[in-house]
């Protein structure tokens, strides 16, 4: 179900990031996740090498997910306690669907490196349009997780960054509106 929204403005001004540990089901159906991860590729690629990947952690690998996770953060941190390793926990089994962007730059393309992971950001925005569209709420997370090096070979063997945590469901409540920059501060022009 798309969302009914007047215009392109309206819906794009619309979307708002949700806390995965707000998010409730219903999330996308099979379907749906499917559309939505077609529609994020519809990203700027120079060169189309589609330098990212989706990997889909599936509600029946959460509990493995997790205790990948709970390893690798004790391997890094052994005098983890426990409100530590409840949040590692809580990170794994929130929200209803759960897509790891892989950002996998082709190395020996001419195109810039920079330029790919540029891409597989693009793409992270993109599944948060994409999810909006289909009526759901996503939120993009890195943290700790993303830049683990045991979490990294676990989810992206050894060519590839995690990108982000890609959560979607349903919010659970009203969306807040963060506060954003004000246009005048962040848009000046080129006098050279």
């Amino acid at each position: 179900m798309f969302n009914d929204l007047s215009s392109p403005r309206a819906f794009l001004a619309t979307r708002r990031s949700g806390k995965p540990r707000d998010m409730v089901a219903p999330g996308p159906d099979a379907a749906q996740l499917a559309d939505i991860l077609s529609i994020a590729t519809r990203t700027p690629d120079h060169g189309k090498l589609a330098p990212w990947r989706f990997l889909t952690i599936p509600d029946d690998r959460r509990d493995a997910f997790a205790a990948m996770l709970r390893d690798a953060y004790l391997e890094e941190k052994p005098e983890a306690g426990r409100l530590e390793l409840e949040a590692i926990d809580q990170f794994a089994r929130q929200a209803p669907t759960l897509v790891v962007v892989i950002s996998r730059p082709a190395h020996a393309s001419h195109i810039p490196i920079w330029e790919q992971e540029l891409s597989a950001g693009a793409v992270c925005m993109n599944l948060g349009h994409a999810a909006h569209a289909h009526g759901f709420v996503a939120g993009w997370l890195t943290g700790w997780a993303a830049y683990s090096p045991a979490v990294c070979k676990a989810l992206a063997a050894d060519d590839g960054r995690i990108a982000g945590f890609v959560f979607i469901g349903t919010p659970s409540r009203p969306l807040d509106e963060r506060p954003r920059p004000d246009i005048a501060a962040v848009v000046h022009p080129w006098e050279g």
